[in-house]
């Protein structure tokens, strides 16, 4: 099995939000030597909690700083920008990194409406774009030309390179799984926050349509899940609080840094909000880390799969390395 990362840059009460951002570069050399596969860096936008912004910049200082694991995105949201402009961004990674840059691209906003006009004030139907976008990055990415006819068809993404990204779609509903599979591309379902979509039937979509394409002839999927591990399962549950705070605000349209374990446990919860964190427990792996590697298996069987992405937020930075280094031991990654 292998292990990957997906780092959302969260931000704690009492510290400034930069700190955030150091954590996930100090974080990601922590995997890069335990063994994880990938590291991947989100993209949001007006959060009070995820701050990580600007993936591209991100994944530059990680690449610069790192020596094996693989660096992506997870991911651009394409539809805010120009394919060219991300097309030379992550030929830029790739110089830094060859060989070693995965290019995730999300067709959701990442952020509100408002938020969403800040970023593009003129989208003109973005999202009916997205399919034809990803298909002018493949051909940016891998200095292949563009169809005959094609307005762009002389312009080149440089740095120009023996090698390219690989690029991944990335979902939360039928929607990115069909198009995946449609193009013949790996695909990532968001399997830690996806509560109204099937991650059984997601996967199923995307692997009975599969197309083979010339750099995937065979499909390759993952899902990220929440994993939150500690030497006890107590412990874990513990620094659960923090998460579980989290999202019952979200519910709520609260974004805002993460209260500490000790402060969250202070909230009585209402029958409303003990039901929603028993549902978010369902989703999210928490325990020992024999207990979290028992569940993370049985799912992977369940779905087939090689590898699986671990998010994981707690209020400490120190809490969150010893997860990565409980599971990195339990499947034994140095090895």
């Amino acid at each position: 099995m292998k292990l990957s990362v997906l780092d959302q840059s969260t931000a704690a009460q009492g510290k400034t939000q930069d700190v955030a951002i150091r954590e996930t570069i100090a974080l990601a050399q922590h995997c890069d030597i335990l063994g994880y596969n990938r590291y991947w860096v989100s993209e949001h936008h007006n959060s009070g909690n995820i701050v990580g912004t600007a993936p591209e910049v991100l994944m530059a200082a990680i690449g610069a700083t790192t020596t094996r694991i693989r660096i992506g995105s997870a991911g651009v949201m394409l539809p805010h920008y120009s394919a060219f402009k991300v097309a030379e961004q992550f030929r830029v990674l790739e110089a830094i990194a060859p060989g070693r840059v995965d290019l995730g691209v999300g067709r959701a906003p990442g952020s509100d409406r408002l938020t969403s006009m800040a970023l593009n004030p003129h989208p003109d139907d973005v999202h009916d774009q997205f399919p034809r976008q990803i298909q002018e990055l493949q051909c940016w990415l891998s200095c292949s030309p563009l169809p005959d006819g094609h307005p762009f068809a002389r312009v080149v993404a440089h740095p120009t390179g023996p090698t390219f990204p690989t690029m991944w779609v990335l979902g939360s509903s039928d929607y990115g799984a069909q198009l995946a599979a449609y193009l013949g591309m790996p695909y990532a379902f968001a399997y830690f926050f996806s509560y109204a979509f099937d991650v059984d039937r997601a996967l199923a979509l995307y692997r009975d349509n599969y197309k083979p394409s010339a750099l995937h002839p065979k499909p390759q999927c993952t899902i990220c899940v929440f994993a939150l591990a500690a030497d006890t399962e107590a412990e874990a549950l513990f620094q659960f609080k923090s998460r579980e705070r989290a999202m019952i605000e979200r519910e709520f349209g609260i974004r805002r840094t993460l209260t500490s374990p000790e402060e969250a446990a202070k909230h009585v919860l209402s029958p409303h909000e003990q039901a929603f964190s028993k549902k978010l427990l369902e989703h999210a792996i928490v325990g020992s880390a024999e207990q979290v590697k028992s569940r993370l298996d049985a799912l992977a069987r369940r779905l087939d799969l090689e590898e699986l992405v671990i998010v994981t937020w707690t209020y400490d930075q120190a809490p969150r390395m010893r997860s990565y280094e409980l599971l990195a031991e339990a499947y034994g990654l140095k090895k």
